[in-house]
């Protein structure tokens, strides 16, 4: 299978990603991630070993704080990429933990680097799992400041929640 859906997706996140990030706005950034996000399985992922930790009350909770968590740190960070173009290879494909979509981002001052997404199916369509970006993945980096966060309040998830729920 060619997967050109999941193609246009990602043409579609990105051209709302680009326009959510030249406003700089956390919430414009949050109606992006939350709209087109696996939000829950990145959430549930980020708390590593701590996972069955979470409480059942605590799962939206948690959810919506990291959310916006994300969202800051993404519109804090876009003045500093700003992106002219995203070009995606024409077709998807399978990977262990979903489908691969490969791009090419272009910044406006020229430079230009690779992003490999990761996207799971969700009914008739998509939401984004994860990206690579010059061969990085972006999800470990959330796990691994989350897990420490967790590990210095003791082993607490609650403490975690409690935080992103101030901010």
């Amino acid at each position: 299978m060619l997967f050109r859906s999941a193609v246009a997706f990602l043409e579609k996140v990105s051209r709302e990603m680009i326009a959510a990030s030249r406003t700089r706005s956390p919430a414009a950034m949050q109606a992006v991630i939350t709209r087109y996000g696996d939000m829950r399985q990145i959430g549930l992922y980020a708390l590593g070993d701590y996972r069955p930790r979470l409480e059942a009350a605590d799962h939206e909770p948690y959810t919506q704080g990291m959310i916006r968590f994300i969202s800051r740190y993404a519109a804090n960070e876009a003045p500093k990429y700003p992106v002219q173009s995203v070009k995606f290879l024409p077709e998807a494909r399978r990977a262990r933990y979903g489908l691969m979509v490969d791009s090419t981002v272009t910044l406006q001052d020229g430079s230009s680097y690779e992003v490999a997404w990761m996207l799971t199916q969700s009914g008739g369509s998509y939401r984004v799992r994860d990206a690579q970006v010059m061969g990085i993945w972006m999800t470990p980096f959330l796990k691994k400041l989350f897990e420490d966060y967790i590990a210095q309040n003791n082993g607490s998830v609650k403490a975690l929640v409690a935080v992103l729920q101030r901010h």
